[in-house]
């Protein structure tokens, strides 16, 4: 198993078997990798009504995380698109991004923009719950935008076991305010970790503020990211990073998806403050350029 270790676990109930919600959301303030690991019947799950009730285990990999008002972990598939294990498919019928979310607490969610270009016949909204009486253990919550091209919904799937496994070796080597003022360790220190070959990942504070009609009623979160190419202007003394796909996500506890509420692209970050977000709207798929200054936090491993 190595540097990967369990540090909450559910039951089918959602339950705690073993670990508290507190190390979850310590570990992932440190910078932590979040993989969770759950339980199906195949007959249940993956082809509702078949004999085969054979045990499938899966493992996803949550490399955009969340840690709301310091108390609360929702991570995010990033890089997932739709699977199939029934043969001859492999993958869905059509092309789209798979952004899974998962709660502490075991609460689910998924957003789909699809990439295909078929015409979107839908309007954005909240819709009736769909049939799921052939999956008595997925109850779905609500409805979102249906036929258009960025369905949403949030469910609960009673996973026969919920493991939340992280991997808590980053170093947080630098930290500095919106302005760029340094708060916390060396730059000197990131900058000789980055050209020594490290990877980076950064916690972007407030990243979704926009979100939020009124920002007096913004909820205070960080978004974790692992970083791509790197750059170091050596006389300006300035670092700069372009992030692997973010998805953000309005915060809120419980973490949910809804009707204009989530959005993707990438991350340009510097450690003067400066925060380029190259956003995808994912309902007509049409980027644009927004420009923010924003507290960063910068890990190396």
């Amino acid at each position: 198993m190595g540097v990967w270790k369990d540090i909450l676990e559910l039951d089918s109930n959602r339950r705690v078997v073993s670990g508290g919600s507190v190390a979850l959301c310590e570990a992932i303030g440190r910078g932590a990798d979040l993989r969770i690991y759950t339980e199906f019947k195949y007959g249940e799950h993956l082809e509702p009504g078949s004999p085969n009730l054979e045990l499938v285990q899966e493992v996803s990999d949550f490399r955009v995380t969340y840690l709301v008002d310091k108390r609360w972990v929702a991570g995010i598939m990033n890089l997932r698109v739709p699977a199939s294990l029934l043969p001859p498919d492999g993958f869905g019928p059509r092309m789209s991004m798979s952004f899974f979310m998962y709660n502490q607490d075991g609460r689910q969610a998924i957003a789909r923009p699809y990439l295909d270009g078929l015409p979107a016949m839908g309007i954005k909204g909240t819709f009736p719950i769909d049939d799921h009486s052939d999956m008595p253990k997925y109850h779905q919550l609500d409805n979102w935008d249906v036929k258009t091209n960025a369905p949403s919904s949030n469910f609960i799937y009673d996973f026969e076991a919920y493991r939340f496994i992280v991997r808590d070796d980053w170093r947080e080597a630098y930290g500095h305010n919106e302005d760029g003022s340094a708060v916390s360790g060396s730059f000197d220190a990131l900058i000789d970790a980055f050209t020594n070959g490290c990877e980076i990942k950064a916690a972007i504070s407030n990243p979704c503020i926009d979100m939020f009609g009124n920002v007096a009623n913004a909820v205070s979160h960080e978004l974790f990211v692992h970083a791509g190419p790197g750059y170091y202007n050596t006389q300006q003394r300035l670092f700069t990073v372009e992030s692997q796909p973010a998805v953000r996500v309005k915060p809120a506890i419980p973490m949910k998806y809804t009707s204009d509420g989530w959005d993707f692209g990438w991350f340009l970050l510097r450690t003067d403050g400066f925060v380029s977000y190259w956003r995808c709207d994912p309902y007509t798929l049409k980027f644009e350029k927004r420009t923010s200054r924003h507290a960063i936090r910068w890990f190396v491993r």
